[in-house]
């Protein structure tokens, strides 16, 4: 296993990496990753120390997202340091919370390079190594690309287009033999929001929402990523994977005044 994963932090892009390089060791199956966050922070630096006691070849690269020529080159390293490429993951994601009336458009234009337009410089980047290897990619999109987050700023806007262009790069590809994907995740426990999880009263409200009763743990989503990257998938191209325990398509049960038991006819 080949594989580029951006925003790989201890989160969702961090579990990614260490389940990637976990399956390709116990198929006997040589792992070489390459995490890339927005600069060699402590936590991307002990992600590479992990996977590399873990016997894979691993290598940070930070990147600015926001900037084209910076994706050309992280996935140029990358093609570099792996000899090849079979897997792109677009995890990482900028927010910035406004109202949309007292957004500026800079702010705007870089929470959309990072969150849209850098899956498809990336994508196109790596297309050639992907073509080569029968590759694929995975882009995290989110439940918010269904649904407006109010006073977020862009950011439900993005991962709507995210989820287009996710289907957009699947079409044109599929002919090249890549196979393009999003997952879309629902609540999800990571380090950066450690604190909500530590607050009993706010976990407990968060699940009470969730069909299934808890928040994910970011784990669980590097398992349904692993999965569109693996052969087993083989056939899946074009979707976006939801995966929130029920979560977004709950919300008629939230409606006040909804009856509890089946009406009949009378």
């Amino acid at each position: 296993m080949r594989a580029l994963v951006t925003g790989a932090s201890y989160g969702i892009g961090g579990a990614t990496c260490l389940k990637l390089a976990k399956d390709a060791i116990a198929k006997g199956e040589p792992a070489k990753i390459v995490a890339s966050a927005t600069g060699l922070r402590p936590d991307l630096l002990e992600l590479i120390a992990e996977l590399k006691a873990l016997g894979a070849e691993a290598k940070a690269i930070p990147c600015d997202l926001s900037d084209p020529d910076a994706c050309a080159r992280l996935v140029a390293d990358a093609v570099a340091f792996c000899g090849g490429l079979d897997a792109l993951v677009s995890n990482a994601a900028a927010r910035y919370q406004a109202p949309l009336l007292e957004m500026d458009v800079k702010d705007w234009n870089r929470v959309y390079a990072v969150n849209t337009s850098a899956t498809w410089l990336l994508g196109k980047a790596a297309h050639p190594a992907l073509k080569a290897s029968g590759g694929a990619i995975v882009a995290v999109t989110s439940i918010a690309g269904s649904n407006p987050h109010a006073n977020y700023g862009p950011y439900s806007v993005t991962k709507a287009a995210l989820i287009m262009l996710v289907a957009q790069m699947a079409a044109e590809w599929a002919k090249d033999g890549i196979r393009v994907n999003g997952v879309a995740p629902g609540a999800t426990k990571t380090r950066f929001n450690s604190p909500i999880y530590a607050d009993q009263q706010l976990a407990a409200a968060r699940a009470a929402v969730i069909p299934l009763g808890r928040a994910c743990d970011a784990s669980e989503q590097a398992s349904a990523i692993a999965f569109l990257l693996s052969k087993e998938a083989s056939y899946i191209t074009g979707q976006n994977l939801t995966v929130d325990g029920g979560y977004d398509q709950s919300v008629m049960a939230f409606i006040p005044g909804r009856h509890s038991k089946a009406l009949t006819n009378k």
